[in-house]
């Protein structure tokens, strides 16, 4: 695997390591906003804005891209916000849902230069003509996974283009573990996307990954009667049912803080998947 398509780690230093300071003490937005605008600066400088929102020129003056002359209506067209470009000025107005937008934006026109002319008057700089689309995406995600991963309790821009949470480090192992079962369409696809739902943050898709799962754990109940005493079987099932989730009726408990027991519940329904998984293999079940 590439190392860039790895989640990015947040290192712990000392005050951290002696428990002098949380660990989970991220970058709060106005910092991050400092740290992402110094940081389109850079790319800027290296050109991989050029294809779609153009440069200057000492001598041409400003030449346009692919977005043409009104980027701030190009932008707008985008992200269906008004105030959102000039980046340099809008930026330290902007909320996290606007930075956020801005840096799936961003990623979705980043390529690389990789021919042009370099200007050397007046320090001008390089002025391409022609770009690489996914070098330039896998840069612009490499730079700006190492500041994600500091703001607040943790993000990242995944190869899809999507800003995703950051699993805490107890969790993140099994997030990323293998999961064993040769029926991929029912099992591991359906896995996979419900990791991908539960990681974009709202509350409607962190639901639908909860019942994802309970699916799976329910597709795999006939397999797991074979390996699990009825006791054990029975208990891997009721907890959803118990919390309104998968089905909906008077005796079920609706008024639990969802964003608490939602992390619970997807974190249980994913381990009681991958020891279900391994107890079916085990007893040859698949």
């Amino acid at each position: 695997m590439n190392n860039r398509d790895s989640s990015p780690a947040r290192r712990h230093y000392y005050s951290v390591r002696s428990g002098r300071r949380a660990p989970d003490q991220g970058l709060g937005l106005e910092d991050f906003k400092r740290f992402f605008l110094a940081l389109f600066n850079r790319m800027e400088e290296q050109g991989l804005f050029q294809e779609w929102f153009g440069y200057t020129c000492v001598d041409a003056g400003e030449v346009f891209g692919k977005a043409g002359a009104d980027l701030d209506l190009f932008v707008f067209r985008k992200l269906r916000r008004h105030g959102l470009w000039p980046l340099h000025t809008a930026a330290p107005g902007y909320s996290e849902d606007d930075l956020f937008d801005v840096i799936e934006f961003l990623y979705d026109h980043a390529s690389e230069g990789t021919d042009g002319r370099h200007h050397t008057y007046n320090n001008c700089g390089w002025h391409y003509d022609k770009f690489d689309a996914a070098v330039g995406k896998d840069l612009f995600r490499s730079q700006i996974n190492e500041i994600l991963v500091d703001y607040a309790d943790g993000f990242e821009l995944s190869p899809a283009g999507e800003i995703l949470t950051l699993p805490n480090d107890e969790f993140a192992p099994l997030l990323a573990a293998r999961l064993p079962h040769g029926d991929m369409t029912n099992v591991v696809e359906r896995v996979a996307a419900a990791k991908l739902k539960y990681r974009r943050r709202a509350i409607s898709e962190r639901k639908d990954a909860v019942r994802d799962l309970a699916d799976v754990l329910e597709y795999l109940r006939p397999e797991a009667r074979r390996a699990l005493n009825s006791k054990d079987e029975s208990e891997l099932f009721q907890i959803a049912n118990n919390f309104g989730i998968r089905h909906h009726n008077k005796d079920q408990k609706t008024d639990y803080d969802e964003s608490i027991w939602l992390s619970w519940m997807f974190y249980h329904y994913l381990a009681s998947i991958h020891a279900c998984v391994r107890l079916i293999d085990r007893a040859g079940g698949s």
